[in-house]
């Protein structure tokens, strides 16, 4: 067992493009999530030194570093309104962490490179806007690895779970669901194969350790899961921090049909 002081681990949805800084038809199509996003820090009664961030939208060769200390913002959507490219969200970052991250994933195995060029990307800033809208805590994001492979993901948070017991907050930004030509249809239910991967997903996160990231690392194979996720990239924020969850329990912590889908973010906590 690790030390009850340890932090949790978080994957949480972050919409669809700026979606909570802009007007949306229906208008309430949004604001759970967005509800949910403004309360978790306070739900989950900590106060992280630092966020490391894995999202959907940084895919590299190799896991990397963002090692900027003050990262602009990437607006890595298209079509949306003049205003939200405009978003501030000035949250230092924190170079300093990317080494020790490096060796880390060093010790395990794990070829890591560094950027120090690129902004926040769109599955940072848009959520953290509202989970942190003062800006103040530093970020690291780290990308996801472009060969998609999910055991190694899993890996990867095991490899970071360390970090958990000196104050960073790990957190995965993606979605539980990500089929955009389905999302746009607009369904008034969801269609039954998509509820089964909801039901799934809902049902694996809980289980224990060990059979949750077998269930994860063979995720394709579940009722539904290529029609959830045509392609893996915000699914895998998920198995980052489920693995570095390690035998923390893990629960649906919000749960909303949004776009005709359902859509949940999980917590792992002691």
């Amino acid at each position: 067992m690790m030390s009850a002081n340890r932090l949790p681990t978080v994957f949480l949805p972050h919409g669809a493009g700026p979606c909570f800084f802009m007007e949306w038809e229906p208008a309430d199509t949004w604001q759970g999530m967005e509800a949910w996003l403004r309360t978790l820090l306070p739900s989950l009664n900590v106060a992280p030194r630092v966020l490391l961030v894995i999202s959907a939208h940084w895919e590299e060769p190799v896991f990397t570093l963002n090692t900027q200390a003050a990262p602009g913002l990437l607006f890595d959507y298209y079509g949306f309104p003049p205003h939200t490219y405009q978003l501030t969200w000035p949250a230092p970052g924190a170079p300093e962490l990317a080494a020790e991250v490096a060796e880390l994933l060093g010790k395990a195995g794990f070829e890591t490179a560094f950027n120090h060029r690129r902004g926040f990307d769109h599955g940072v800033f848009i959520p953290l806007k509202l989970v942190r809208p003062e800006a103040d805590i530093p970020v690291l994001q780290l990308s996801l690895r472009a060969d998609m492979d999910p055991q190694a993901h899993l890996e990867l948070g095991r490899a970071l779970a360390p970090l958990r017991e000196q104050g960073v907050l790990i957190v995965g930004s993606g979605m539980s669901f990500h089929n955009i030509p389905l999302m746009r249809a607009n369904l008034v239910t969801p269609a039954p194969a998509v509820e089964a991967f909801d039901r799934w997903l809902q049902n694996t996160i809980v289980l224990p350790q060990a059979e949750r990231d077998a269930a994860l690392a063979d995720w394709q194979q579940a009722p539904g899961a290529l029609l959830a996720h045509p392609d893996a990239e915000h699914l895998l924020p998920l198995h980052v921090v489920a693995g570095a969850a390690a035998d923390s329990p893990g629960r649906t912590d919000f749960h909303q049909v949004a776009m005709g889908v359902p859509l949940a973010g999980f917590v792992f906590a002691d």
